[in-house]
């Protein structure tokens, strides 16, 4: 059985003029055209090969070597290529575009801009299309992940309130912006570590690890900016946040524990100008 929107691994079952036929060898019903300008330079009938499969402009299952920038079931974060009065075609990495109906539009979409979207399948005309109303693709009532646990996010949206994000392609997550210290765009996948699971469903996300775990880190990377400012740094327990978080991207908080942990191991010298390389 084809999985639509996925990659599958098929077997090679003869060659025509139009490209080889791929299947199980069982039911010719599921067989698939992987087209000529696919195929590979050398190839034996029999052999399996791994494809993406998706439907084509006349809504039939056709198999390709490239990779698509996003599979079903899964969010990405895709550039518009033209509308018309259907709706919103973003660019894939497919030759055929994929489809945003208008009624899945969160707002009206713009040629050339780009969209965190969901794919996903339409039960109602057997396709592929995509969303921009993501929220209904989460679910925080049965939550999958436990504070402290390492878990791969994607951004959704900036806020006041801080970077909303996706959890393991699964929940909605909040990393507050006051403990966020590099550059976030929308559509950006990072990993990140569960700080709160709240008893309302709602999951506080922290960019950088927690507890003793992220002392380590953070102390290699001041030991690196000593390194690159000749021993010295001029950062001690009274600079203001800011100070810190500009030269070191880090709170205040996690600066200080660095360097205690670096003293402890007698790495650094701590005097009123700043702190010196050992």
């Amino acid at each position: 059985m084809l999985a639509i929107g996925q990659y599958n691994t098929l077997r090679i079952l003869r060659d025509t003029k139009v490209g080889l036929f791929l299947g199980d060898g069982e039911n010719e019903e599921h067989d698939v055209l992987l087209p000529n300008k696919y195929v590979p330079k050398e190839f034996y009938i029999g052999d399996d090969i791994t494809v993406f499969v998706y439907l084509d402009q006349e809504e039939r299952p056709v198999a390709t070597t490239l990779k698509p920038y996003v599979k079903l079931n899964e969010f990405a974060h895709l550039k518009v290529n033209y509308i018309n009065k259907f709706g919103a075609f973003l660019n894939w990495g497919l030759e055929k575009d994929l489809f945003v109906p208008f009624k899945e539009q969160a707002r009206p979409m713009e040629e050339g801009k780009r969209y965190l979207i969901y794919c996903f399948m339409d039960e109602k005309t057997d396709r592929m299309v995509a969303s921009s109303k993501t929220q209904q693709f989460l679910n925080n009532d049965e939550i999958t992940v436990e504070n402290g646990e390492e878990v791969d996010l994607i951004v959704s949206h900036i806020t006041e309130a801080g970077i909303n994000v996706i959890i393991n392609e699964k929940h909605r997550g909040l990393a507050y912006k006051n403990e966020v210290f590099e550059e976030i765009k929308p559509g950006i996948r990072m990993k990140g570590y569960i700080k709160n699971v709240r008893p309302d469903g709602k999951i506080d996300v922290s960019l950088r690890k927690l507890g003793v775990e992220a002392i380590e880190p953070t102390s290699q990377m001041i030991l690196d900016e000593l390194k690159s400012n000749r021993g010295f740094l001029g950062l001690n327990d009274n600079s203001h946040p800011e100070d810190i978080k500009t030269v070191l991207k880090m709170s205040k908080k996690a600066f200080k524990k660095a360097v205690g942990n670096l003293y402890r191991q007698k790495l650094i010298e701590i005097k009123e100008d700043g702190i010196y390389l050992l």
